[in-house]
């Protein structure tokens, strides 16, 4: 039986496989729609409209990481706390129709996707960096 040696540190990330592309995608649609309809029996959930950004998964398929911001981004802690609260409920709503070997754990973060490209925007808006640009 063969060995795979790695040159790569622990600290390394290697790209995601299209496995785990694609199964992030669909925890993400599902996720979004046990959401979207309100499915969840929390009621700190079911006032707020939460958006799926992104789900990555672990190269064995077992946790799952689902990038959430709500709507307008406001009450982010508040919604990070109830989706925390109710992850065992979600993760049965959101594998309940899935034909994975195993039903991953789920994570919650936070979204700053819009943070940065915020924070991007207003650098290459800046008099000195404009006028590299412009150069």
């Amino acid at each position: 039986m063969a060995r795979r040696h790695s040159s790569e540190g622990a600290g390394t990330h290697r790209a995601p496989t299209q496995r785990q592309l694609r199964v992030g995608e669909v925890i993400r649609r599902a996720l979004s729609d046990v959401l979207a309809r309100g499915d969840v029996h929390d009621p700190d959930l079911a006032r707020m409209s939460i958006t799926v950004g992104e789900v990555r998964t672990s190269p064995d398929l077992r946790i799952a990481t689902a990038f959430v911001l709500p709507l307008g981004g406001k009450d982010k802690e508040t919604a990070l706390t109830a989706l925390r609260r109710n992850t065992a409920e979600i993760r049965h709503l959101v594998t309940r129709g899935m034909t994975l070997k195993f039903a991953p754990q789920l994570r919650f973060e936070i979204d700053e996707t819009f943070d940065r490209m915020d924070e991007t925007r207003r650098l290459l808006s800046e008099d000195h960096v404009r006028q590299d640009l412009d150069e």
